[in-house]
């Protein structure tokens, strides 16, 4: 799968078709790995997501971790307001151990968020045992991608050590391979159920056969997500991973 520009990957430019692909694989991986039974997820998503309100919508409760450094859509807050709370916190002291069934690290946070192990280890700390949590990352294939176009070439043969990527913004983002995503979550005590791309279909595919029919998209979703890519095939721009507490 090519690099995506930067510039692209805040959903809008020439890759839209491509996105709304993105958003429906998500939400359908999401649907498939929430728990059957109702249930206490806690979300790292920082409001920056939807995934609070698709959890909620599915019967479970949930805790919402808020980024306080961001505004939140005060609208979706005040219409799933019943089954979600939200905690505006720096990290996961407010909550005893063992207290959560489910965990959702979606919208990059673990690559945000520089001290992955600490916060990875928290996440262990308060899922119950059998408790589960989703994981996504960046991948190294957009950290070199951005590299490149920095001209920092010194940089891209450093793929065995952690990678941490500036943004045009000042930003930093630490990018993974599926091997360092599937160490990350080992070493914070969890079991590794799978490691995968979130998507493997490029989006000069899914532009082609979406500008072709746009009633398609339910088969490409269907498509990418009965894919089995390698476990630790590292492809597209963000990894995703399921991880469960011993117990």
């Amino acid at each position: 799968m090519l690099p995506i520009p930067a510039e692209e990957l805040n959903g809008s430019g020439t890759l839209g078709p491509y996105w709304t692909f993105y958003r429906a694989v998500a939400a359908e991986q999401l649907n498939r790995w929430l728990p059957a039974d109702p249930s206490v997820i806690l979300d790292l998503s920082g409001g920056r997501g939807r995934w609070s309100g698709q959890a909620a919508r599915a019967g479970h409760k949930v805790i919402e971790l808020l980024d306080f450094r961001r505004t939140v859509d005060g609208q979706s807050r005040l219409r799933d307001a019943d089954r979600v709370r939200h905690i505006r916190a720096d990290d996961l002291a407010f909550l005893p151990d063992a207290s959560v069934d489910a965990v959702l690290a979606e919208e990059r946070v673990m690559s945000i968020e520089l001290m992955a192990e600490s916060a990875m280890s928290d996440v262990a700390r308060v899922l119950r045992p059998g408790g589960r949590a989703l994981v996504c990352v960046d991948s190294l294939v957009l950290g070199m991608a951005i590299l490149a176009e920095q001209e920092q070439w010194q940089h891209l043969r450093q793929t065995g050590e952690v990678m941490l990527v500036p943004w045009p913004d000042g930003s930093i983002t630490r990018c993974f391979s599926g091997a360092q995503l599937r160490e990350l979550l080992i070493g914070a005590g969890l079991e590794v159920e799978w490691v995968r791309p979130r998507t493997v279909l490029s989006p000069s595919t899914v532009d082609h056969v979406l500008g072709s029919d746009a009633r398609s998209l339910t088969w490409l979703v269907r498509t990418e997500l009965e894919a089995h890519p390698d476990d630790d095939d590292t492809v597209g721009i963000h990894l995703v991973a399921s991880a469960r507490k011993k117990g």
